[in-house]
């Protein structure tokens, strides 16, 4: 598994909307999503729009609008989060439970390959399922500390 650039905005993002949720804000607009975390916001509009189908976020439109967590950050792995954007966790497909293909092996049982990915499958899986957004957002704050705005980055 590689985490591409719009699953780190996706987990970037729902630091963000993780944050506020805890803060008790009702919404957070794009617009200060994309800024606080440096995501270009067409980019960051789809990804959102895709943690809203897998239900993860809901939307308030409006001039008063933007996006919040639809459950509450404990309930959210990333695991969960990672599947729905990038697919299967494991490195090779023959591997995953999710996503299973067969691979060219010509014995999967007997294959060390195959015995070694399954290992890193189930060490990748056991972590990112006992994470969660809010354990996240626990690690912003004690890694940056309690400052008035923890994402807010200056170039």
């Amino acid at each position: 598994m590689k985490l591409s650039v719009r699953g780190e905005y996706a987990l970037r993002a729902l630091i963000v909307l993780g944050l506020d949720y805890i803060e008790g804000d009702s919404v957070v607009r794009i617009h200060e999503i994309s800024t606080r975390q440096n995501i270009p916001k067409r980019f960051l509009e789809q990804i959102l729009n895709d943690l809203k189908s897998a239900g993860v976020l809901e939307s308030k439109r409006g001039i008063a609008g933007g996006y919040r967590l639809k459950r509450a950050p404990e309930n959210i792995t990333l695991a969960e989060v990672i599947r729905h954007i990038e697919g299967p966790l494991a490195p090779v497909s023959c591997v995953s439970e999710r996503f299973y293909e067969k691979c060219s092996c010509p014995n999967e049982d007997k294959c060390a390959i195959r015995s070694v990915m399954k290992e890193v499958r189930d060490a990748i899986v056991k972590i990112l399922e006992d994470v969660t957004v809010a354990q996240m957002c626990e690690r912003v704050k004690k890694l940056q500390g309690t400052q008035a705005n923890p994402l807010d980055y200056i170039i």
